[in-house]
């Protein structure tokens, strides 16, 4: 079986590190947890792995987070990748710093990104993690925060679950997205 995992940023140096770029950085925690490399490829970098049987496609689109649905699409027809084994790494300010959250489907939830998927897919149907950025924010402040580095508190949150998102993405490849939902969901940030 095969799986594309989609983690959800913006390229280029002045985004790194940016609380808007956390799906890149859990395809990123993967690749080194697997010992792969991404390389650029049509609409984004990409790399792959295999974990019992199952490949994990993963992408990086290269689209800027508004335009992330061309490439999506892109890979599933390329690998001929049915919609129920795409998930989708995105940041969430409705979340809680480090809080993670796995959905079987559903809207954007004012996720740029999320839409844009959506709208190209023609389709809500498929799996998400969000991960928490939390909201620290004034009203109108949004895109910088979302924009902005992570703070060095931040971080003390947001490492160890980076590594936990990496094992939801497992789960969802091995165990399926409702035991991962029923496995993972409760818990919240140590």
């Amino acid at each position: 079986m095969k799986y594309l995992i989609a983690g959800l940023g913006n390229i280029g140096p002045e985004y790194e590190n940016t609380r808007h770029n956390i799906g890149f950085m859990v395809a990123d925690r993967l690749a080194g947890e697997h010992e792969v490399v991404f390389a650029p490829g049509r609409y984004g970098d990409l790399v792959s792995f295999r974990k019992k049987g199952r490949i994990f496609h993963m992408l990086k689109p290269s689209t800027y987070m508004n335009r992330s649905g061309r490439p999506v699409l892109y890979w599933l027809n390329k690998e001929k990748i049915p919609l129920e084994n795409l998930l989708v790494i995105a940041d969430d300010v409705a979340l809680p710093l480090g809080m993670l959250r796995m959905r079987a489907k559903g809207g954007p939830g004012g996720h740029n990104g999320l839409s844009d998927i959506i709208h190209v897919l023609g389709s809500n149907q498929f799996a998400r993690l969000r991960f928490g950025i939390g909201a620290d924010f004034p009203i109108g402040f949004q895109s910088q925060y979302v924009l902005g580095k992570w703070t060095d508190e931040e971080m003390k949150v947001v490492n160890p679950q980076i590594k936990v998102a990496a094992e939801m993405v497992v789960s969802f490849g091995l165990q399926g997205v409702q035991r991962t939902m029923n496995q993972y969901n409760k818990r919240s940030p140590e």
